[in-house]
């Protein structure tokens, strides 16, 4: 049987949780700070919140400022809003399911224009002081926005990606949190983290938000595995800055944002056996400052978008950025599968040579051992997102292979090292200044 310190929010006899959850929550992590006091012996063994399947409206912010909680669910509930809303209505009722299910939590917050990003949070965890607040727990539900908004643009509101939105903000320094098995969809934000030690982000679906996971500040020895993920074209699927000893592996990375994986100030990290998917340059940046880090063992595809109502969105990054971009020191790039799967047609700058490795800045970085297969394809389109993405992801038939520079190396950069990455033509770098091994042609 549940003991004292195991709470379910639809039994509790404050607030209603299918109207304002938030106000449930808070009241039942005020009932645990309650009772468990400072003692000699510690005192403070912390709670479990249980939210059941159903529909629960956020309109109270829960603010989170204890440690050892666990808020956790019956099932993360993903299903997608972005195919959802680009339906026309009068299909709606011929859908087997119009709305994302489990235990879900509807974000009914409305943040100003000018807020800070904080206040459209619904979970908000701070507490200053020592120690850091530790071992927080979100598990087994699903955080959703609803909807987006306009933004300006001629873009159908659905699909701006911007409402003000955030699932879970961490904005004081933590120790040992964990997010496993949540579902997070259309949020401006998903999961912003501050200044985390030894977090663990693990087997989530975060897909259709703007930013997916954002690890700000600073940190280390925290880990990103094993999530599929899917941010929007204004943000990125991950980005973390100022971290040492971080762990991105085993991630499904989907289309369609900015970047899958961005890094500014990461040191000593990895990036591995991760499959990556993008419709744009930029798919993974290391920033300057970024040194010592190992990007390995990943599938790289980048083609076009295939959907109609995101025809002629972009990053705004042109086809000789690179798409694994270097500017720290002493990174390895190796052993990566690269598939750059484009119509020659829409090439930027027209009459330019895409880039696959593009080693901006730095020194002492040694690439070796990257295949890349560069083809040449008509893109196809089509007003079935599934449809549309399933075709283009498994067509292999090309009319021609596609001429692209595997590696460039910039002239700012030196002493770096490329192996085997690409035929004499393919690399584009200062013999004199750089070692270069070419991968021999047949025939040669």
């Amino acid at each position: 049987m549940p003991g004292p310190n195991h709470y379910d929010v639809t039994a509790w006899p404050v607030g209603d949780p299918v109207r304002d959850i938030g106000q449930v929550i808070n009241s039942i992590i005020a009932d645990v700070k309650r009772r468990q006091a400072v003692t000699a012996d510690g005192g403070k063994p912390g709670a479990v919140i249980y939210i059941p399947p159903g529909d629960y409206h956020l309109r109270t912010q829960v603010v989170i400022d204890i440690s050892f909680l666990r808020i956790e669910g019956a099932g993360h509930g993903f299903t997608s809003s972005s195919i959802r809303f680009n339906v026309p209505e009068d299909e709606w009722p011929d859908l087997h399911e119009l709305w994302p299910g489990g235990s879900r939590v509807l974000v009914d917050l409305a943040p100003g224009a000018g807020d800070d990003a904080s206040k459209g949070a619904a979970f908000y965890v701070e507490r200053d002081g020592s120690p850091r607040i530790s071992s927080l727990e979100f598990a087994n539900f699903l955080i959703d926005g609803l909807h987006f908004e306009p933004d300006g643009s001629d873009l159908q509101p659905e699909n701006t990606y911007v409402n003000g939105k955030t699932g879970i903000h961490v904005a004081s320094a933590n120790d040992s949190f964990r997010v496993n098995g949540m579902g997070f969809v259309y949020l401006e934000h998903a999961l912003e983290m501050h200044n985390a030690d030894a977090l663990s982000i693990h087997d989530n679906f975060v897909a259709e938000c703007g930013s997916c996971i954002e690890l700000r500040g600073w940190g280390q020895a925290s880990k990103i595995t094993d999530n599929l993920i899917g941010a929007g074209f204004k943000g990125h699927s991950i980005y973390a800055e100022n971290h040492g000893g971080l762990l991105i592996t085993a991630n499904n990375i989907f289309p369609r944002g900015a970047s899958s994986v961005r890094l500014s100030g990461v040191t000593r990290s990895s990036v591995s056996n991760n499959r990556l998917h993008s419709f744009y340059p930029g798919m993974v940046v290391l920033e300057p400052t970024s040194s010592e880090n190992l990007v390995s063992a990943n599938h790289f595809l980048r083609d076009h978008e295939p959907w109609t109502p995101f025809l002629g969105i972009d990053n705004g990054r042109d086809d000789t950025y690179g798409l694994l971009r270097v500017s720290g020191n002493n990174n390895s790039v190796i052993g990566n599968h690269f598939s750059e799967i484009i119509d020659a047609q829409g090439i930027r700058p027209a009459g330019s040579t895409p880039v696959v490795i593009r080693v901006a800045a730095g020194t002492g970085n040694y690439v070796s051992s990257n295949n890349v297969v560069a083809l040449d394809v008509h893109a196809a389109t089509s007003d079935s997102c599934f449809a549309a993405q399933v075709d283009a992801l498994l067509a292999t038939e090309a009319s021609d292979g596609l001429t692209v520079t595997t590696v460039m190396v910039d002239p700012g950069s030196a002493r770096n090292t490329i192996l085997d990455s690409g035929t004499e033509a393919q690399v584009v770098a200062d013999r004199r200044s750089n070692a270069v091994r070419a991968t021999p042609e047949i025939g040669s």
